[in-house]
C-alpha cells in the first residue's frame, strides 16, 4: 500500500527544531520519542509479531480507530500530519528502537495522524489487547512508553499539529465554545480570524465558505462544518467511540467531574469493565477553574483542566472507555441490568451505575441574558477566556471560590476586575486563602450587596450597570461578564427512577426514605449509586468528589459480589 497524497516541505520537523522553551514537550526530544534499548526490545518481541514494509508503505492512516502500537526494529517510520488542503507534513522521524503512537492508542478515538516507511523497514507491532497487557506487565517500560505518549499530544496541542481549523470572527461566542470543546478534550485547533487578511481571504477562497454561516471548522480531507454543535463535532473528528450495543458493563459512570473520574479510576484499575458517559468533556465544572490552590498534593496549584486530564488518562490506561458529548437522557431502573439511554439514540446497559453528574451553571434573571452567552457572558475563566479580556475591565459575579479563583485569574490579565457580591461579605462563602489574595490585589474591586441590574450592546456585550443595596447605581463599559454564582443539579433524566429532594439533589444512605441503603452512597434503588456534587449533603469540594468516588467503588464491588451469591 503506498500513500497516495501530495507531501511538501513544510519544512519537516520545523516545530521539533525549533523547540527551546523546556517547558515545550519537543525539547525534552529524549522522553518525548524515547528509544529502547535492546534488553527493553527483547521483552516486547513475545507480545506482537514481526514485519517488513518498503518504502512508502503506510502503516496507518489519519482517521483509523484501534491502531496497534509499532516499534521500529530496523529502517524509519515517519509521522505525518494532513493539512486542511489534504497535503502530507511529516512530523518526526522514529528510527530504531522508538515506537509510534500516543493517547489515542487507550481509546478507540479516530488517530489524528498517519504514519509511513521511509525507508525498507521492519516494526514489531503489538495489537491492543498485548499492548494493554504489555503496559500492565513490564512496568519500567510502560513508564517510558505512557510519558512519551503524553508528551507528544501535549506537543500536538501546543503547537496546533494534527487538528482542524476553526474560521470565525474576531470574538464570536460559538467559536469560542467549539475551542473550548475541543480543547477540554485534548484535540488540536487553529484558530484562523476571517479579518479580510490575504491569509483569510485565501482560506475562503481555497474551501469555497460561505461567510454567511460562521464559524466554520475545516478539517483535514478538506470536510467543512458550518456551526457545528458539540455531538456533530465530536462525530465528525471521531472523539466518539463506537459502543457495544449488546455488551453488559460491571460499572457506567454518569459524568466526569472530579467524582465521576475518581470512580472511573478505582472501578477501571480494579477489573471492573467501566464505561463513562460525559455530555461535554472530562472535568465537569472543576475542568473549567483556572486554579485549584488547596487541593492535596498541589502546594502551587493546579488547574481544574489539568487535573481532568490526568485522571482521565489514568482511566483510558486502566481500560475504561469514554462515551463523549452525549447526555444520559433517562435511567432505566425496572430492569436488570439498569439500561441508560444515551440522548435518545442509543442505550448501553450495566450491573451496578454511579451518577455523577453534578450540577449546571446557574443564571442570571436578566431579559436578555441569553443574547450575551457566549458574546460577553461566560461560566469559565481559563487561558482562552484571559485572551478577550486583556488590558479590559471585567466583571466576576459570585462570592464562591470559584468566583475567587476566576477573580485571582484574570486580575493577571484585565485592567481591573469588578467582583459583584450580593452578600455584605465574603467571609461566609470563600475560602480565606482567596480573600487574602483579592484584598492584596490593587487590580481587583469587591462590590458588597451589589447586584448586577442590566446589559447593554448589538451583537456583542458592550456596557453593563450594577447596583448597591442603598440603590447606588453604576453602568460600565464591560465586554466580558464572568458568572460564577453556583449551579443546579443534572438530575432532570433521573425524575422517574430515583428520590431526590426539595432542591433536586439525590438523597442517599440515611436520607433515603423508606427501607436504608447498604451504603452512604446508595440511592432509593440498590446498585444505582451518586457521588459529588450532584449528592444532597455532599461538600461540593473537588477533593470531596475524589473521595466519593473512590470510596464509592468498594460499595459497587460489594454490590456486584453480592448479585453472584
Amino acid at each position: 500500500m503506498t500513500h497516495d497524497t501530495t507531501s511538501r516541505t513544510k519544512p519537516e520537523r520545523q516545530a521539533l527544531n525549533d523547540a527551546t522553551d523546556p517547558s515545550d514537550p519537543y525539547a525534552r526530544e529524549q522522553q518525548t520519542f524515547a528509544r529502547l534499548d535492546d534488553e527493553a526490545i527483547e521483552r516486547l518481541k513475545p507480545y506482537g509479531s514481526l514485519e517488513r514494509h518498503d518504502k512508502g508503505d503506510v502503516l496507518f492512516s489519519r482517521g483509523d480507530r484501534g491502531v496497534d502500537f509499532l516499534l521500529v526494529l530496523s529502517g524509519s517510520i515517519e509521522i505525518y500530519e494532513l493539512d486542511t488542503d489534504n497535503v502530507s507534513h511529516v512530523l518526526t522521524v522514529h528510527e530504531a528502537g522508538q515506537f509510534s503512537g500516543e493517547l489515542d492508542l487507550f481509546n478507540d478515538r479516530m488517530v489524528l495522524v498517519g504514519a509511513r516507511a521511509a525507508e525498507p523497514t521492519e516494526v514489531l507491532r503489538i495489537p491492543r489487547p498485548q499492548f494493554y497487557r504489555m503496559m500492565s506487565a513490564e512496568q519500567d517500560i510502560s513508564d517510558i512508553i505512557m510519558r512519551a505518549l503524553i508528551l507528544r499530544r501535549t506537543g500536538v496541542l501546543n503547537h496546533e499539529q494534527a487538528g482542524v481549523t476553526i474560521f470565525a470572527e474576531a470574538g464570536d461566542g460559538e467559536s469560542l465554545r467549539i475551542r473550548r470543546f475541543l480543547e477540554r478534550n485534548g484535540y488540536p485547533s487553529h484558530l484562523l480570524i476571517a479579518d479580510g487578511s490575504t491569509e483569510a481571504e485565501s482560506f475562503a477562497g481555497n474551501h469555497h465558505i460561505d461567510m454567511s454561516r460562521l464559524p466554520v471548522v475545516v478539517s483535514p480531507r478538506q470536510a467543512v462544518l458550518y456551526q457545528p454543535t458539540n455531538p456533530e463535532l465530536a462525530d465528525q473528528l471521531g472523539l466518539t467511540e463506537n459502543l457495544e450495543q449488546n455488551k453488559v458493563y460491571d460499572v457506567i459512570v454518569v459524568g466526569a467531574g472530579p467524582a465521576g473520574l475518581s470512580a472511573a479510576v478505582y472501578a477501571a484499575s480494579e477489573s471492573l469493565s467501566t464505561l463513562v458517559i460525559e455530555v461535554e468533556a472530562p472535568g465537569g465544572q472543576a475542568g473549567t477553574s483556572s486554579k485549584i490552590e488547596n487541593y492535596l498534593g498541589f502546594p502551587v496549584g493546579i488547574s481544574g483542566q489539568a487535573l481532568a486530564g490526568r485522571a482521565w488518562i489514568q482511566a483510558q490506561k486502566f481500560g475504561a472507555r469514554f462515551a463523549v458529548s452525549r447526555p444520559a437522557s433517562r435511567l432505566d431502573c425496572s430492569t436488570r441490568p439498569f439500561i441508560i439511554h444515551i440522548d435518545d439514540e442509543c442505550s448501553v446497559s450495566a450491573k451496578a451505575v454511579v451518577i455523577a453528574t453534578g450540577a449546571t451553571y446557574r443564571r442570571l434573571d436578566l431579559s436578555n441574558y441569553s443574547q450575551y452567552e457566549g458574546q460577553g457572558i461566560h461560566y469559565a475563566a481559563t487561558a482562552m477566556e484571559a485572551q478577550l479580556c486583556s488590558g479590559e475591565n471585567v466583571v466576576v459575579v459570585g462570592g464562591g471560590n470559584s468566583a475567587g479563583q476566576a477573580a485571582v485569574f484574570l486580575s493577571r490579565h484585565a485592567r481591573q476586575v469588578h467582583m459583584l457580591v450580593r452578600e455584605d461579605t465574603l467571609t461566609e462563602t470563600m475560602s480565606d486563602y482567596l480573600i487574602q489574595r483579592i484584598e492584596d490585589s490593587s487590580s481587583i474591586s469587591v462590590h458588597t450587596a451589589t447586584e448586577l441590574t442590566a446589559l447593554e450592546g448589538d451583537r456583542f456585550l458592550k456596557q453593563v450597570s450594577w447596583q448597591t443595596r442603598d440603590e447606588s447605581a453604576q453602568t460600565h463599559d464591560i465586554r466580558n461578564v464572568f458568572v460564577l454564582i453556583g449551579a443546579v443539579p443534572n438530575t432532570d433524566w433521573l425524575r422517574d427512577c430515583l428520590q431526590l429532594d426539595s432542591e433536586d439533589f439525590v438523597v442517599t444512605g440515611a436520607m433515603v426514605k423508606g427501607a436504608q441503603p447498604s451504603s452512604a452512597f446508595t440511592t432509593s434503588i440498590e446498585g444505582v449509586f451518586a457521588v459529588g456534587d450532584v449528592r444532597a449533603g455532599s461538600v461540593k469540594r473537588v477533593a470531596s468528589g475524589v473521595g466519593e468516588g473512590s470510596v464509592c467503588v468498594q460499595h459497587v464491588h460489594a454490590y456486584l459480589n453480592g448479585l453472584t451469591d
